[in-house]
């Protein structure tokens, strides 16, 4: 079974930073062909992509973080991290990772970031 497991969030003050680790089990082929996105759902409010890595390590990010946050992906351990630095109070909320092709795969638990002013 395909799962996604999210992790490293916590409480941060503004201008802090935080690693996010996403890990996919249960097939190492969909990680390794997919290109991967960091999403993030602020309190009250949908789901936005953040930023994505293709599999050969091409990167984008929504222009909110550029500059601030780096993703990249280390494709052995089937696992996308995304560096957070510099981190604002509008940076609160939950993340989550997945495949960027539809359909998406089931969503994990994602993984809560506080910021603090």
């Amino acid at each position: 079974q395909v799962q996604l497991v999210e992790s490293g969030g916590g409480l941060v003050q503004a201008g802090g930073s935080l690693r996010l680790s996403c890990a996919l089990s249960g097939s190492i082929f969909i990680f390794r062909i997919n290109t991967m996105a960091w999403y993030h759902q602020a309190p009250g409010k949908q789901r936005e992509l953040v930023a994505t890595i293709t599999n050969s390590g091409s990167t984008n990010y929504r222009d909110s973080v550029k500059d601030r946050f780096t993703i990249s992906r280390t494709n052995a351990k089937n696992t996308v991290y995304l560096q957070m630095n510099s981190l604002k109070p509008e940076d609160t909320g939950i993340y989550f990772c997945n495949k960027v092709s539809d359909p998406p795969l089931p969503w994990g638990q994602g993984t809560q970031v506080t910021v603090s002013s």
